[in-house]
């Protein structure tokens, strides 16, 4: 935990940025720069009326005294110190373009055309276009994966010590810790594991910033030895959309690459709404984080052990990790296990469970997760972050309230006890134990066979990217060079990539995905009737 000590506290009161552009909108000087709106005046009334006007007043550019994104020596360098010191990093920088940009500077910072980077398959699409991006070339491993739920593990310790050994080349590891369900991998012994083999840990923490302020929570990346980390702050903190931040973990990594990297991918226009926004959620954190984190984990562990009170329901909480969750521990050598890369991390490689994340199974009710969601959203007004197979997503934060986790419980009971009311068989005794639905009945079987081994790669993502391509029709598509992307989503996990062979089982999987009008992200024809090949396999 930060060493919240007086100073600190004074330094972290201050938002720089905030104040320096207040300043200048209170100024309000005639204004001869982009953006065009000219204040609010150039706005459309009708949001106008709706918002009001200060908002607009705040979206400004590199005007007198606002600093410089791309090159910082004022306002934005000093909140961007901020920044690093709260999170304990060398440097820290505010993104605008989202996490997708930071996931692609990492990579550009980190590597070279050629260099391996070991990535596993449930990372996020934007992992890729970095791999594009850089020329870099993935080793592929899987996580593990939780078939009861139909749903995506960590990666354990000893995956990444075989596979490394396997390609003691490789530069990087790539990880996403936690997942979208706020599984996380335990990055400490894998950071050891890398740095044993030379090798840098980078992170895409995308939905982990939240983690610093508390020891009911996993430890986040950068106490755990991450190089390289990614944080979008729009996802649990009060920033606004496409707000995240990058920041650099250890010596290993030069600024000077970082700061060239994201030269390349963000923009060249940086919203001061956005930064102004990354500003302030850090003075939040700073100021109220400890106390905030601490009522939402009270928060969420009410709202899951109600959930599990509630026949057809499940809702999985630690027991997922197998052992206690590294939030207990003070430092790297508080656990016995630490020094060895068999150490568990729970049968799943989950080493720890964001608490905020309430992953609800919903499969004993003989209903798909994506059902379930519609339920509650057109009956009670509830709306979920997803849905994927047989279970749907809450996310808590601290803006969540007492009354919000009442109006959810309300409506997951009384959507369960209506199913019930009208299902056709009886629910099973054990109500709260998860069926293995998978993503269904039909293709659940077919699922664990899919993904049992990783498709053969042809080409790296740059070359797949840049070959020339021909759209064949989708029954034709078997044993071709992938020309495109096949990844149902969710849960984003791809079956596919552009530059490796779509087998024969992944095409048959894939087509019952297809009949069943399921979402594929990837394919130019979203109906899959044709496919975007490379090269055809010839007998």
């Amino acid at each position: 935990m930060t060493n919240y000590d007086t100073e600190f506290i004074t330094r972290q009161s201050r938002a720089p940025l905030f104040e320096a552009v207040t300043a200048y909108r209170k100024r309000r000087p005639g204004y001869f720069c982009i953006p065009g709106h000219r204040y609010e005046r150039g706005i459309s009334k009708l949001w106008r009326k709706e918002v009001g006007d200060a908002v607009f007043s705040y979206d400004l550019t590199e005007a007198m005294g606002l600093d410089d994104l791309h090159a910082p020596e004022g306002a934005i360098r000093e909140a961007q110190e901020l920044l690093a010191e709260l999170y304990g990093a060398e440097r820290s920088y505010f993104l605008v373009n989202g996490s997708t940009c930071g996931n692609e500077a990492m990579l550009l910072a980190a590597l070279r055309p050629g260099d391996k980077v070991l990535v596993p398959r449930n990372a996020h699409k934007s992992i890729w276009m970095g791999l594009v991006l850089s020329g870099a070339v993935p080793v592929w491993m899987l996580p593990e994966y939780l078939a009861d739920y139909g749903l995506w593990g960590g990666v354990k310790p000893i995956t990444a010590a075989r596979i490394l050994d396997g390609h003691p080349d490789c530069k990087a590891v790539c990880l996403v810790s936690p997942t979208y369900q706020g599984f996380c991998s335990d990055l400490q012994t894998i950071a050891d594991i890398c740095h044993s083999r030379g090798a840098l840990l980078l992170v895409d923490e995308a939905h982990g910033g939240h983690l610093y302020f508390s020891g009911k929570f996993p430890r986040g990346a950068l106490r755990q030895g991450a190089d390289l980390c990614v944080q979008s702050f729009h996802k649990v903190t009060g920033a606004l959309t496409q707000s995240s931040a990058l920041h650099i973990g250890s010596g290993r990594i030069s600024p000077g690459q970082v700061e060239a990297a994201l030269k390349l991918v963000q923009s060249t226009s940086p919203s001061y709404l956005l930064m102004v926004s990354l500003d302030l959620a850090r003075r939040e954190l700073a100021l109220h984080g400890p106390k905030d984190m601490d009522r939402l984990y009270a928060l969420s562990q009410k709202a899951r052990n109600s959930l599990n009170t509630i026949p057809g329901i499940c809702c999985p909480g630690r027991e997922l990790t197998g052992i206690e969750t590294l939030s207990a521990m003070d430092g790297p050598t508080a656990h016995p296990y630490l020094n060895s890369p068999d150490r568990p991390a729970g049968a799943w490689g989950i080493a720890g469970l964001d608490p905020g994340r309430l992953t609800i199974h919903v499969g004993n009710l003989g209903i798909d997760g994506d059902t379930f969601r519609r339920l509650l959203f057109d009956r009670h007004n509830i709306d979920l972050e997803m849905a994927e197979g047989s279970t749907v997503l809450a996310i808590l934060t601290a803006a969540n309230t007492a009354k919000d986790v009442e109006c959810l419980l309300h409506a997951v009971k009384q959507t369960a006890k209506d199913l019930a009311d009208t299902a056709p068989y009886r629910l099973p005794a054990s109500h709260n134990t998860p069926a293995a639905h998978g993503i269904g009945k039909e293709t659940a079987p077919e699922r664990s066979a899919v993904f049992s081994s990783l498709p053969p790669a042809a080409l790296s993502p740059r070359e797949a990217w840049f070959a020339p391509k021909k759209a064949v029709p989708w029954k034709d598509a078997a044993g071709c060079i992938a020309g495109e992307a096949l990844i149902p989503y969710p849960p984003g996990i791809p079956l596919v990539y552009p530059g490796e062979l779509l087998t024969q089982e992944i095409w048959n999987y894939t087509e019952i995905l297809r009949r069943e009008h399921r979402h594929l992200h990837g394919p130019t024809d979203t109906s899959l009737t044709t496919f975007q090949i490379i090269d055809c396999k010839t007998e």
